[in-house]
């Protein structure tokens, strides 16, 4: 066991130090060194890879200068040996060509694919460390974007671009060297194209830099609105929206496709231009070398060898210009990946902060909270709660009431701890949320929100979600508790039943049972309903009240409820007015007091009796 915890351990330092290797990357150069960060601990097999290149490299060079070999030292002085020789190493180059091909391709795929999982596991697990808050601001299809489409094109820059810079950069330096070594007359006249091609390939760079990164995003902007759409299909059908919809997917498709049509421009402007070139350069090489050869200035051989040679050193040109597309795209997106991760965590442990005791006795204090979120116009904070102070005793229930936006979901997140307060404090037990670990929280922690938030996979998934160790009769005895055990037993697989996504398959009532049953096994000593059964139907609710007095027992509870029936249950009730507590007490002092709570409590008697 010491060992796997080792294992483990080790394991989760290597992650973190990829992680702080790849935020430490900065400046210029910084998206190449994030590459690198990617490949290296993997180098023993990118070198192996390397060695594999450069042999394969040389293998392909060999037949220029061997068909040289061939016609002036074999085929025209009738040197059959000589041939025999040429043939042989023909031969050989062409084994050593696919050994080394073979190698390469194989490690390059083994390597980029490994680099691209562990870049998944650290933007995955990035995203698991970000607040509540991040999600709040930030649309969940442009995120699946990052992990999909970001990545994707990242891994055609890692296991295709890499490798065919380097070989190709080596078959242009090699075939260079060969065009000196075959005549060095005809490779000065065909190095006259050099400048051409550099600046036809700079003005190439600088018009397709913005649009690859165009269609970064005009992709991550339809990732984002399908996401959106599909979850919010029902809203759509009701609504009658579909057109809309499909308007407005329209639009951004073609955003994409435009964005799309001018790389598609750029390229077809450019590598049927370099194609074009090398012809005119191949055919005045051949009228020149050809005159050279009637001369006798030059063999046949070398002629032959030369036009043969040129392909190697227009081929990588092409290459290298193909790449730059790969290139522009791959840092585009390595671009928006690099922006995710370097988005800190607005909540993180402080050092030296530490555990909670186990179990929490409960008691749950503010002290002058104030609290302001990001955002407003013009970057100003929005002010949500002033002035806060509120002691919640061990095993006390106290339910917030309040209009929308008076600040109460705003109260139980400080609780919680997806926010921290702007100033006072909020603790627990009398320690200070913010020294203590977020998990020793919200491991003693349960929330019922006013929407049941189901994962797809079966009922005992979703009610053991906080404790995968329980039992069945464990599961049975919550889901009992809770009022679900009659319509779980009577479908067709019971607790193996597979539920859909969010729990598509159950009703809304059924799915906030489960959310129930889900907290009554996870025992928290602190407890947050959040509207809780504003899903539900009265006669449900009767059902369930049981299991609540039950949930309810014993534990620290914070309540935030419209019905009046969670209200009652209540030992004090907090009244909420624009971001402070107006009103204190027990429902009946609040009545007697015919304030706030009063108002509110005559209206809501008012919508039951309609």
């Amino acid at each position: 066991m010491a060992a796997v915890d080792d294992r483990r351990e080790r394991a989760r330092q290597r992650k973190e130090d990829l992680r702080r290797r790849l935020r430490a990357t900065s400046g210029r150069g910084r998206k190449v060194r994030g590459v690198l960060v990617l490949l290296r601990p993997y180098r023993g097999r990118v070198a192996l890879m390397f060695l594999a290149l450069i042999a394969a490299t040389g293998a392909a060079l060999a037949p220029a200068p061997l068909a040289k070999l061939a016609i002036d030292e074999g085929i025209v002085p009738g040197d059959l040996a000589t041939l025999d020789l040429v043939v042989v190493g023909f031969l050989a180059a062409a084994l050593v060509y696919w050994a080394a091909s073979y190698v390469q391709t194989y490690l390059v795929g083994w390597v980029g694919q490994r680099a691209l999982a562990d870049l998944r596991l650290r933007l995955f697990g990035h995203l698991q460390e970000l607040p509540i808050g991040f999600y709040e601001r930030r649309r969940a299809g442009a995120l699946i974007s990052r992990m999909t489409n970001d990545v994707q094109a990242l891994d055609q820059l890692v296991t295709d671009s890499v490798t065919t810079l380097f070989q190709a950069s080596l078959t242009l330096l090699g075939t260079i060297g060969i065009l000196l070594f075959l005549d060095v007359q005809l490779a000065l006249v065909t190095f006259l194209v050099i400048p051409v091609m550099a600046l036809g390939s700079l003005a190439f760079r600088v018009a397709s830099a913005d649009a690859y990164a165009r269609t970064r995003e005009t992709i991550g902007a339809i990732t984002a609105s399908l996401q959106e759409t599909l979850s919010g299909i029902r809203v759509v059908r009701v609504f009658g929206q579909e057109g809309r919809h499909r308007r407005r997917f329209a639009e951004l498709n073609d955003d994409h496709r435009a964005a799309n049509m001018k790389t598609v421009h750029l390229n077809a402007a450019y590598f049927p231009g370099v194609e074009l070139l090398s012809a005119v350069v191949t055919a005045g090489l051949l009228l020149f070398g050809g005159l050279q050869a009637i001369q006798g200035d030059i063999t046949l051989g070398v002629l032959v060898a030369f036009v043969a040679a040129l392909n190697g050193f227009f081929d990588p040109i092409q290459q290298l210009s193909q790449l730059y597309t790969t290139y522009q795209s791959g840092m585009a997106a390595l671009d928006k990946i690099f922006e995710l991760l370097d988005t800190e965590p607005e909540l993180v442990d402080a050092p030296g902060a530490y555990e909670l005791p186990r179990p929490l006795r409960g008691e749950l204090r503010f002290e002058e909270v104030a609290f302001e979120y990001p955002g407003g116009e013009e970057g100003q904070q929005v002010r949500a709660l002033e002035g806060i102070s509120l002691d919640v005793p061990p095993g006390q229930t106290v339910a917030l009431v309040g209009e929308t936006g008076a600040g109460k979901s705003t109260l139980v997140k400080l609780a919680a701890r997806f926010y921290d307060p702007t100033s006072g404090r909020v603790l627990v037990d009398g320690h200070d949320l913010r020294d203590v670990r977020a998990n020793s929280l919200r491991s003693q922690l349960g929330i019922v929100p006013q929407e049941g938030f189901l994962f797809s996979g079966t009922l005992r998934d979703n009610v053991s979600f906080a404790r995968d160790d329980a039992g069945d009769e464990e599961i049975w005895s919550a889901l009992r508790d809770a009022g679900a055990e009659d319509f779980v037993r009577a479908l067709p697989d019971g607790l193996d039943t597979e539920i859909g996504e969010r729990g598509i398959q159950l009703s809304a009532g059924q799915r906030q049972l489960v959310a129930f049953a889900r907290a009554l096994l996870a025992d928290p000593r602190l407890l947050i309903l959040d509207e809780a059964t504003s899903n539900v139907d009265l006669r449900t609710e009767k059902r369930i009240e049981a299991g609540l007095r039950r949930l309810l027992a014993g534990r620290t509870a914070i309540v935030i409820a419209h019905r009046l029936s969670t209200i009652r249950g209540a030992a004090r009730v907090v009244v909420l007015d624009q971001g402070r507590i107006v009103e204190i007490g027990t429902q009946e002092e609040l009545l007697a007091a015919r304030g706030h709570y009063w108002r509110l409590h005559r209206d809501w008697q008012e919508q039951a009796a309609a």
